[in-house]
């Protein structure tokens, strides 16, 4: 539900293994103000920012004039790579969005930004995260006589700002985000601005950069990278930042606060698993905190073995981490096709059997008749780790023993993660540590302690009194109230109208 869709209906299938074991976060954002170049950098950026969503992409443009629109379901790349599309996108102000839909119907009319157009002027809007009471507030503005026309919780921002008796858009943006809860990043432009704001609790990251003088933001430092511009500094929590052309062709920056002073809680998961290894989150490097998270995790649960085998790719850090610290040798040993997209296949239940062959296959060479150590970033359901066990024994291996580089997942996510219901995580299906490692099929299993993923990413143990992260989905601890779900509107769903488009 993140980035998000209001409705709790998930059309994929339960039993689609290839993906159905993974974790997503289903958004990336990037806004760029007063380039000429303002939309070719934004494909550019949202090109980057492709890991954080692969089923749709929107870019709005303002020209002086007017504004445009090109939402498209699919991949950057197999839309705005063409001039044509790029052309229908003129000015210089332009921001964009990534998205992976969680949950709910995949429809254009869900693809961000959205576009409203207000009493002070056109806006659109776009962001990464989840509002924790996005159902709630949706129902009051229904019941007040609001028109939805999406099922996503970004057009409540939309219907908020409206609503709000402030003048400037700037101050009824700022109106409208006190009013939303949870873990978000979000961008808006108007036909003079390009605002950023970060949530209270700082769960989503977010990122200010430069070119040529003009002021970015970006999910991620990698999009700043692409396209050669230079970090500036990272959007505090509960920050807005309001960049505005001046008559003179300036840009001012004003920044102003509108959460309550809390302390920075970054999603451990940014580092775990979502953030790309060559970008920087919250001053820390996500490729040195992955490889981190190998090196205490081969002290705290070291293993005779061969060799170390990464789970790619995001085992592929912290492996080289274990093996580091180990001194056992580190070997590709799975292969990975990186060409299987989401559409690949429709598999009928024999075919859907060998899924994890589509993605992964084993290496004969550096396997066989070897004790191996296998490592893995993480464990949602553990049926892909189930098989890619059986296909690493398969290939002539003698011991297979699987290391995981962070905690055990106990909860579910409510600020933009697609987590399976609690009952579905595999760290809830089974009673002991034991019984898991027999239903995997390894000769041992062993997680990433939580103060061991603590020490790799911020260099200290929790704090369990003031978290230094959040990390609910392995303590329970979440850092915000999740209104919708206690007020148990989260498992209701809206009335959809189907759409082809």
């Amino acid at each position: 539900m993140h980035g998000a869709d209001l409705s709790l209906d998930d059309h994929r299938s339960e039993n689609d293994d290839v993906f159905a074991d993974e974790l997503h976060e289903e958004c990336g954002v990037f806004g760029i103000l007063g380039h000429p170049d303002a939309s070719t950098l934004t494909a550019l950026g949202l090109h980057a920012l492709q890991h954080r969503g692969q089923e749709a992409a929107g870019i709005v443009s303002f020209d002086g004039l007017r504004f445009h629109s090109e939402r498209r379901m699919g991949l950057v790349g197999d839309h705005y790579t063409d001039p044509v599309t790029l052309a229908k996108l003129p000015g210089t102000i332009a921001m964009g969005h990534v998205r992976y839909s969680t949950t709910g119907e995949v429809a254009l009319r869900n693809v961000q930004p959205l576009f409203a157009e207000l009493e002070v002027g056109g806006i659109a809007i776009a962001h990464n995260g989840n509002f924790t009471n996005g159902l709630t507030l949706r129902r009051q503005l229904i019941a007040g006589g609001a028109i939805c026309q999406s099922t996503s919780d970004t057009e409540v921002v939309l219907h908020l700002i409206a609503r709000s008796r402030y003048k400037s858009t700037g101050d009824r943006f700022i109106d409208a985000i006190r009013q939303m809860e949870g873990g978000y990043s979000m961008l808006a432009i108007t036909r003079t601005k390009l605002i950023a704001a970060r949530d209270p609790t700082g769960i989503r990251p977010l990122v200010m950069g430069e070119l040529d003088g003009k002021p970015i933001f970006a999910s991620e430092t990698c999009a700043l990278d692409i396209i050669g511009a230079k970090f500036v500094r990272d959007v505090e929590n509960g920050e807005v930042i309001i960049c505005e052309i001046q008559p003179d062709g300036s840009i001012s920056i004003d920044s102003r606060k509108a959460g309550n002073g809390q302390p920075e809680r970054l999603c451990l998961f940014e580092y775990v698993y979502f953030a790309r290894p060559d970008s920087v989150v919250g001053g820390r490097s996500v490729y040195v905190a992955r490889k981190n998270m190998g090196i205490n995790l081969a002290k705290e649960a070291p293993v005779e073995a061969d060799v170390v085998v990464p789970v790619p790719d995001g085992g592929t850090p912290a492996a080289l981490g274990f093996a580091q610290e180990s001194g056992i040798p580190f070997e590709y040993g799975i292969i990975r096709n990186h060409y299987v997209g989401r559409t690949f296949i429709e598999p009928t239940q024999q075919i859907r059997a060998f899924g994890v062959k589509l993605k992964h296959s084993a290496n004969r060479a550096m396997i066989e008749d070897k004790r191996v150590v296998l490592v893995d970033d993480s464990i949602v359901r553990g049926t892909t780790s189930l098989k890619i066990v059986q296909m690493i024994r398969d290939a002539g291996a003698r011991e297979v023993h699987l290391r995981v580089a962070s905690p055990m997942i106990y909860y579910p996510d409510y600020y933009g993660i697609d987590t399976p219901d609690r009952e579905k995580l595999l760290a809830n299906q089974y009673d002991s540590l034991e019984a898991m490692c027999r239903y995997i099929g390894a000769d041992s299993l062993e997680f990433l302690s939580i103060d061991g993923l603590y020490r790799a990413v911020g260099g200290e143990p929790r704090n369990n009194a003031r978290p230094q992260f959040t990390d609910h989905y392995f303590t329970g601890d979440y850092p915000t109230r999740l209104l919708d779900k206690d007020g148990e509107t989260m498992g209701n769903k809206l009335s959809l109208l189907a759409s082809n488009g």
